[in-house]
């Protein structure tokens, strides 16, 4: 199974990746599917919520951000 996939949710499609991918994995993803959020998945490809690009990106402005921080140790607000 590939990494990220397109998930049918009602009427919207949505890019989801799996969690143990890394933040800058995600907003590769995103700059290229022009999207600014993807549903996070966890091994089962059971759906875990959504991580959007304003929190990513504020998440890598940060002093303390390196590049290995992986989907599921992003702290949520």
């Amino acid at each position: 199974m590939t990494p990220v996939q397109t998930q049918h949710h009602g009427s919207v499609h949505a890019p989801w990746i799996r969690d143990d991918m890394t933040v800058e994995v995600a907003l590769s993803l995103m700059a290229g599917a022009r999207v600014d959020h993807l549903v996070l998945c966890d091994g089962d490809d059971q759906s875990t919520g959504l991580v959007t690009l304003a929190r990513l990106t504020a998440l890598r402005d940060a002093p303390t951000y390196t590049d290995r921080v992986r989907l599921r140790d992003v702290p949520e607000r």
